[in-house]
């Protein structure tokens, strides 16, 4: 997330009331976690085993719970719950706006978009031509459509990502202020589920279709192309190339990518990233073929033991 304006460190550091390293006028342009940081931008970080990530990323600034040497051309806000500070930026600069009407008055509709009944529409959501929105669907805030995009009853485009911080009282949620970005032509069928990212965008690119109860997490980019059939449960971060084809009932782990025109038969557990251009099933996946032979050699097994006991 970029601010509005380019802030200070030690403006930053007000609003948290920390201490810093770095120089008092140090611009700092945005915020973002450390998979899609970019430099100008601030990226958290609590636990030991990601310092020297997060210090080695393209952030400028890094919000961190040590005193360690700063990176030549970086700088540090000290903090000492990072977690927590990095939502109280988050409030800062995103705020929750509550909405007072169905269709928010700073929404945007393109020319040609059907709306049907029942309809919401948050603050500052961007919706282009020749849409068609069918009722009951949810469009949160800042949530950016394309032309030509169909979404079907009960579908919820910006809920929250799914991201707690386990703390002794209880769990604490991170805070998520990006947004949901639909390329043209996108197809979502219904009651679909389509995260916003915690900072970033969550997005599904041109021409790709959603069967019904789709669910995609938070910071997932889908590729041109692309068809995912119904109960498949995306999790966050992922990155699925182009051309893609997923079956229904499909589950991912977060952080994985599927390489282009790859198809994932139906039931499979997506447990790593795997390479395009092939077909894969089971849990944990595997390519097809290999697969399903190894499943015809489990059904050969009480043949295999009968004829043991002879």
């Amino acid at each position: 997330m970029r601010f509005p304006s380019p802030h200070t460190l030690e403006q930053l550091a007000t609003i948290i009331d920390c201490s810093y390293v770095g120089s008092p006028d140090f611009k700092v342009l945005g915020m973002n976690e450390i998979h899609v940081v970019q430099n100008g931008e601030i990226v958290f970080v609590d636990h030991p085993k990601y310092y020297d990530k997060a210090l080695k990323s393209k952030a400028s600034v890094v919000l961190i719970n040590k005193d360690v040497a700063c990176p030549e051309g970086k700088a540090l806000l000290i903090s000492d719950d990072p977690f927590r500070d990095f939502n109280k930026l988050s409030k800062f600069f995103r705020p929750f706006q509550q909405s007072t009407l169905s269709i928010s008055s700073s929404a945007k509709v393109g020319e040609g978009t059907i709306i049907q009944p029942n309809v919401f529409i948050g603050n500052n959501v961007t919706i282009g031509k020749d849409c068609l929105i069918h009722s009951n669907v949810s469009i949160y805030d800042n949530c950016v459509i394309g032309n030509g995009v169909t979404i079907h009853a009960g579908t919820v485009l910006g809920a929250d990502a799914f991201y707690y911080k386990k703390r002794p009282e209880g769990f604490d949620k991170l805070i998520s202020c990006g947004r949901v970005v639909l390329e043209d032509y996108v197809e979502l069928g219904a009651l679909c589920t389509v995260d916003k990212g915690v900072t970033g965008d969550t997005t599904i690119k041109r021409g790709t279709k959603l069967d019904n109860q789709v669910h995609v997490g938070h910071d997932t980019v889908i590729g041109e192309l692309c068809l995912i059939a119904s109960q498949t449960g995306i999790a966050g971060c992922v990155i699925i190339e182009d051309e893609v084809t997923i079956w229904g009932q499909v589950g991912t782990n977060s952080g994985i990518t599927i390489g282009s025109k790859a198809v994932i038969m139906g039931q499979t557990g997506v447990t790593k990233s795997v390479p395009g251009g092939k077909s894969y099933f089971g849990t944990p996946i595997e390519e097809s073929r290999e697969k399903l032979k190894q499943l015809a050699y489990v059904k050969k097994i009480p043949e295999i033991i009968e004829k043991l006991k002879e």
